[in-house]
């Protein structure tokens, strides 16, 4: 079970938010409150992810980013925003965010997308990387492979991420509650996209777009 605390100064997209996410079998919304609350609860009910407003009125997003990053088991978090705030994509990604989720996702998508972040991969909605923001601290979007990334959709993202955990389509299948039929399609669509042949060529160009993380032994190299 994934569980999952969502900060929105809006009791309105807090209650959306929960409505959607509960209704997957294997993700539970442990908690929705305000941004001065975050932190507190945070450390309280352990969340594996945290979908954080990134502009809120009590309290500013990158501020409660911090406190985040400096619990003893900090969680993974992604910030939500909305259409215009193209200018923060690079910030956050450097203070420690591991993506960005606009508040009007898709609701079909937004579990896949949570899936994809507790494996530990970044996710960006392609709304934003399209706007033409860096997609990585490091390499601006006319990388080839931040290029190929822009393209995807939200799900195949999300699916990529999977891959580079070393997951199986049937696997990959089960964790997102997708039929291997449509993995199949995803992934054919990603190799596509990267014009690779196999799947760790996919999981590398993902790394160089900052879509996936590195291996530990590479961190900080």
């Amino acid at each position: 079970m994934i569980r999952v605390l969502v900060v929105d100064d809006e009791a309105l997209i807090r209650k959306g938010f929960q409505h959607i996410l509960d209704a997957a079998q294997d993700i539970e919304v442990a908690a929705a409150v305000p941004g001065s609350q975050a932190v507190q609860v945070a450390q309280e009910i352990c969340p594996d992810v945290v979908l954080l407003d990134i502009r809120m009125p009590d309290v500013d997003g990158f501020t409660v980013l911090a406190g985040l990053r400096r619990l003893s088991h900090p969680p993974v978090v992604a910030m939500l925003v909305t259409i215009g705030m193209d200018e923060h994509v690079a910030t956050a990604l450097r203070s420690g965010a591991a993506g960005f989720l606009l508040k009007d996702t898709d609701p079909e998508q937004l579990p896949f997308l949570v899936r994809a972040l507790a494996a530990g991969g970044t996710v960006l909605s392609s709304k934003v990387t399209r706007t033409g923001v860096d997609v990585c601290p490091n390499a601006g979007p006319q990388e080839p492979a931040a290029r190929s990334l822009v393209r995807l959709t939200d799900r195949e993202r999300a699916v990529l991420v999977l891959i580079g955990e070393g997951l199986s389509n049937s696997d990959i299948a089960t964790r997102m509650h997708l039929s291997t039929s449509t993995v199949k399609d995803d992934v054919s669509a990603i190799l596509t996209e990267f014009k690779v042949d196999g799947r760790v060529q996919a999981s590398r160009n993902a790394e160089g777009a900052c879509l996936l993380k590195p291996p530990r032994d590479q961190e900080g190299g």
